[in-house]
């Protein structure tokens, strides 16, 4: 079979032949991979930044955003069937007994860094024409929503994020009165840098909530992506015409900021619009640059005065990729324009050099693999 892979040591992307996988276990379950998402991490990877080949291999199969078929399953596989489409997980345990997250399958909150990512670290990813897995990293997805489905592990970013403001946020009364047709965030105001796919399935995700919900990026506008968030009723400024000054005064006490750039200059300016009682949400990994210069006394005295909580997230586990495929489900329903909108093209594996290595263009382009 054809697989998408980087060789690290001779610094080298192209497609691979691979032996085509089998079933070895009981709970084993193979997929014939349909697509997968191209993102900045894929991209990073490529470009030899990071990115481990498994245990005495020279390369790395790419690719963790993703969507497949079952077309075989092992004797005892209950969660799917041959036919169903899945969204396979990412993050597999640490082998460690004294780490509670891996050991409670909760390996999003590993604690020894020892974990394996698909894709990404020690383990080949999705980008091959067929895998297999254990059944319990597997993720149904209704057939319906085959067409956007190769979005549901970038929304599980602000699926997780979400969750944990929730969790956080009961610390205070911070809670919305209950209004009826209004989520439970109604009362709050949200802002998202960035519009990449990570900050629009964000900003979908605050809008479905009822946050009201601002977007910075630096595109001026008329740009796709502000069309995008006009079409679901959230509000775009562009850097290029608004500061953070004009931003923080347009929105006034910022409940809740959502960082999908991972550009800690921007993000950390962001830190001292930040409002009372509110939470920053950390999901960029910004590359090794020059340091930069942060006021942290600001910081400091705004995090204490005003009782704020900054907090990183990264990964997902089980619950947040159920909330992801509901949610989205949702959105295609509220916002089907939206939604489609998100995914730029879909291309050959031939293509995937230019897609990779290339300058990056549209919102999310995606690999078709079989």
């Amino acid at each position: 079979m054809k697989a998408i892979a980087v060789t690290p040591a001779v610094k080298q992307v192209s497609i691979v032949n691979q032996t085509e996988p089998t079933i070895s276990s009981p709970t084993d379950v193979k997929l014939r991979m349909i697509e997968a998402g191209v993102c900045g991490t894929d991209r990073e990877i490529c470009a030899f930044e990071y990115g481990t080949p498994p245990a005495g291999m020279e390369h790395l199969v790419i690719g963790h955003e993703s969507l497949g078929e079952v077309v075989e399953i092992g004797a005892k596989v209950t969660r799917v069937k041959v036919g169903d489409i899945v969204v396979p997980m990412v993050r597999r345990p640490c082998p460690h007994d004294h780490c509670t997250a891996c050991r409670s399958s909760r390996q999003d909150f590993c604690f020894t860094g020892d974990f394996t990512e698909r894709g990404i670290k020690q383990q080949h990813g999705f980008m091959a024409q067929f895998i297999v897995d254990d059944e319990k990293y597997m993720n149904a997805v209704p057939a319906d929503m085959r067409d956007v489905a190769v979005l549901v592990e970038p929304l599980t970013i602000a699926e997780k994020g979400l969750a944990q403001v929730w969790n956080i946020q009961q610390r205070l009364p911070w809670g919305c009165p209950i209004v009826p047709g209004k989520a439970q965030a109604h009362c709050h105001t949200a802002v998202v840098l960035g519009a990449g796919p990570v900050g629009l399935l964000g900003a979908m995700a605050l809008v479905n909530a009822d946050f009201d919900t601002y977007v910075y990026a630096r595109e001026p506008v008329p740009n796709s992506k502000a069309a995008v968030l006009e079409l679901i009723g959230a509000k775009y400024f562009s850097a290029e015409t608004h500061s953070l000054e004009a931003l923080t005064a347009a929105v006034g006490n910022i409940d809740l900021v959502y960082e999908a750039t991972g550009a800690s200059r921007l993000a950390f300016d962001m830190i001292q619009y930040l409002g009372i009682n509110g939470i920053f949400i950390f999901t960029g990994v910004p590359g090794r640059k020059a340091p930069v210069q942060v006021d942290t006394d600001l910081m400091m005295r705004n995090l204490v005065l005003k009782n704020q909580v900054v907090f990183g997230t990264v990964n997902a586990g089980r619950e947040t990729y159920e909330a992801s495929i509901r949610d989205l489900q949702i959105f295609k329903n509220a916002w089907p324009q939206a939604v489609q909108s998100l995914i730029t093209g879909r291309f050959p594996m031939d293509a995937h050099c230019e897609l990779l290595v290339g300058k990056s263009a549209g919102i999310k382009n995606v690999i078709q693999l079989n």
